[in-house]
């Protein structure tokens, strides 16, 4: 089973995108580090039930990565936007068997955290990277319980894609969230989120 993890913000500069979502949420980011694996960098925001939420670019100052970098970056254009969402397993495997062309499994880690994603060899998710990527947590230390609050809560995550319902019928039975809502349109991300200053929204 799959449960929602957090949620992705990608952008060119961690400054400028930092800026662009606490203006948009009301709320200040935390710092977050650095994943030497893919030469990127994040600020994170904790959210409610577990969930949190991470502004991630390329770091100017990290070696190029010997493959793809995750999230798309390596072709990432426009605005600041939420790029990905991610879903955490108990068993990454048996999940990848499930959802095919989320990629191979890569062990990470970021001081103490320790964790194994599926990365696809070209760095794309499938469905124009709306499916969403694959996370197995080691142990107990996680991100989110380890943020203050922020009083911010996801009420709805809108996944939109031509194929829509092919992609939920290939999540079903591996996902149940009722905040998670599929729709048919133009492919794009768009996360409802309820603040201190009432909903926001980033998309």
């Amino acid at each position: 089973m799959l449960s929602l993890d957090h949620l992705a913000v990608a952008g060119h500069d961690l400054s400028e995108a930092t800026e662009q979502v606490e203006a948009a949420l009301g709320v200040a980011l935390q710092p977050g580090g650095r994943h030497d694996h893919f030469g990127t960098w994040n600020r994170l925001l904790g959210l409610a039930d577990g969930l949190y939420l991470e502004v991630i670019t390329i770091d100017p100052e990290a070696a190029d990565p010997d493959r793809p970098r995750w999230f798309d970056l390596d072709r990432f254009a426009g605005s600041t936007r939420l790029q990905t969402w991610i879903c955490r397993t108990d068993d990454l495997s048996a999940a990848q068997r499930a959802i095919p062309g989320v990629g191979d499994s890569i062990a990470l880690s970021r001081g103490d955290l320790r964790w194994s994603m599926a990365v696809p060899q070209s760095g794309i998710l499938p469905f124009d990277n709306r499916c969403p990527a694959l996370i197995q947590w080691q142990g107990s230390a996680h991100p989110a319980s380890r943020l203050e609050d922020s009083g911010c809560a996801l009420r709805r995550l809108i996944v939109s894609h031509p194929q829509a319902a092919e992609l939920q019928a290939t999540l079903s039975g591996q996902l149940n969230d009722t905040r998670v809502v599929f729709e048919t349109g133009m492919s794009s991300l768009r996360a409802e989120i309820d603040t201190p200053h009432g909903m926001r929204v980033l998309a």
